[in-house]
């Protein structure tokens, strides 16, 4: 495994600047938001493509560190109602798919995307039960006459350029959200369609990160990973439940907030993951995302580093030589 991060939280600095600070703390793959919600402030992918000195470039600066791309990240809805607002984030993931297979990047990371809940919605609807039944036919739209599709198409698109990873992060507020929906999508589209594995986004709906790796492992759909963490607050989740319409900023009265690794549980809980990770046979990028709202991004990243250097599993196992 390699140490990683998502370069987004030092969005302020320049992508050298930013190499520079990382390498020196020991972080061996970065994954680079080009487009969609991470933003372009490292990355301007239709940039890069169109200019082989500037793509050069920043190829040297990677190398001039001793950094590898682990991912280019480009999370957006590109099939949210609006054909606008859908068409900017499928042009910025499109991108991100030719800039992978110009700098030999294995992984694209996005959103599944959630449409409307029909033909006329301006919005994005995102379901959380079957009934009424109303709800249990919005699914059927929004998969069978949307979701599927697009992803056949899209899937079908980085085949072509040589990407055969595209990693959606399991994410409530789209279709795609726990381990059940991502194995429907890459049963129903094909083995492009993987996991960016993020426990943050699972565990405040309760589910166990280690029980999902195994069973993605077993199909075979790890693509990458966050590392990120969740709290989850007992006394507002014992008054209120886990759905949460709070701002993030609100932290005091919100169910559960994003911790940096290390602030949400404590190391035998991301040591398991660590451990659980190596059983399903992932051995590759453990990128830290920086969403703790408690912490400057600077921080937290070096808070997350030196957590993870205590945890992470950097070297081959080797022959069982006890038995």
């Amino acid at each position: 495994m390699k140490l990683g991060t998502l370069t987004v939280a030092l969005g302020d600095l320049s992508f050298d600047d930013a190499c520079k600070f990382l390498s020196e703390n020991g972080v061996q793959m970065v994954e680079i938001g080009c487009g969609g919600f991470p933003g372009k402030a490292h990355c301007d992918a239709a940039e890069l493509l169109a200019d082989e000195e500037k793509r050069k470039a920043f190829m040297d600066t990677l190398s001039k560190y001793g950094l590898e791309i682990s991912a280019l990240s480009s999370h957006g809805n590109m099939v949210h109602p609006d054909k606008a607002i859908a068409k900017s984030f499928d042009d910025d993931l499109t991108n991100a798919i030719l800039l992978a297979e110009k700098l030999g990047v294995p992984v694209v990371n996005t959103f599944s995307g959630c449409p409307g809940g029909s033909p006329q919605d301006a919005v994005p609807n995102w379901v959380t039960c079957p009934w009424p039944d109303d709800f249990s036919q919005i699914l059927e739209y929004q998969w069978n006459e949307v979701l599927i599709p697009y992803w056949k198409e899209k899937a079908a698109f980085a085949r072509e350029h040589g990407v055969h990873r595209i990693a959606l992060e399991l994410h409530p507020g789209f279709c795609v959200y726990n381990t059940k929906t991502l194995l429907r999508l890459r049963e129903a589209v094909g083995p492009e369609i993987g996991a960016n594995f993020d426990p943050s986004h699972l565990i405040w709906q309760g589910m166990d990160p280690c029980a999902c790796i195994r069973e993605l492992g077993k199909a075979g759909a790890l693509y990458h990973f966050h590392a990120k963490d969740t709290k989850v607050d007992s006394i507002n989740t014992a008054l209120n439940g886990v759905l949460d319409t709070e701002h993030y900023g609100n932290e005091l009265n919100r169910s559960w907030i994003f911790r940096a690794v290390g602030y949400g549980h404590g190391e035998e809980y991301w040591r398991a993951i660590i451990s659980e990770l190596r059983l399903a046979g992932y051995d590759y990028a453990i990128s830290i995302e920086h969403e703790d709202s408690l912490m400057s991004g600077r921080e937290g990243l070096l808070k997350a580093i030196q957590f993870l250097k205590n945890v992470l599993i950097y070297e081959d196992k080797g022959n069982m030589f006890w038995a």
